[in-house]
């Protein structure tokens, strides 16, 4: 049986639906990520990190937390190395995700996260107002990514900036202090 589907795989337009990190703007936010409002938004700043198999290093950081007013944010976080003079070296961790909360709960919070080496990570955690912490639930990784085992993040929102310290236990070493950074509100 032939069937003509050129009708199917034709041009589309552009897609249709807005989403936004400005809650001034585009849809309205669901009610059900209402504990998660103050993380809407675009930061961008400068952090540290450390860990045992790495030197320590300084970097650059964007996040952009949007929705579209379904149940659930979009987040994203590009990082790029930087020298002492505050000049870009190279592109460095990328992450994208979506945080969720769980229905019936104003606290409990859903982290799911992608990285593009091979690393995929799910956090379980609270949000407080402007605090936020999390845990991993799971980490599942392809045969050629690093070993990592768990995490652990806190995020809060202070004086309109994004600050965040994140965990990580890898290669054989136990949860320990990876990451740390402050990000000015740029957007939203």
């Amino acid at each position: 049986m032939v069937t003509d589907f050129s009708a199917a795989f034709g041009p589309a337009e552009p897609y249709p639906y807005e989403e936004t990190h400005d809650l001034r703007q585009g849809p309205d936010l669901n009610p059900r990520m209402l504990p998660l409002l103050p993380f809407v938004g675009v930061f961008r700043g400068k952090g540290h990190g450390v860990y045992p198999t790495v030197p320590e290093f300084a970097f650059a950081q964007e996040v952009r937390v949007s929705h579209d007013g379904r149940p659930f944010l979009f987040y994203e976080s590009r990082t790029w190395l930087i020298d002492g003079d505050d000049k870009p070296v190279r592109p460095a961790a990328r992450e994208v995700g979506w945080f969720r909360t769980v229905e019936g709960s104003d606290r409990e919070v859903e982290l799911l996260l992608a990285h593009p080496t091979g690393i995929m990570e799910l956090y379980l955690g609270t949000v407080d107002g402007t605090k936020m912490e999390l845990a991993t639930d799971a980490v599942v990784r392809t045969a050629s990514a690093k070993e990592v085992v768990a995490g652990h993040r806190l995020y809060g929102i202070v004086d309109r900036k994004l600050l965040y310290a994140a965990e990580m236990a890898a290669e054989g070493h136990p949860l320990q202090s990876h990451l740390s950074a402050q990000l000015d509100r740029v957007g939203g």
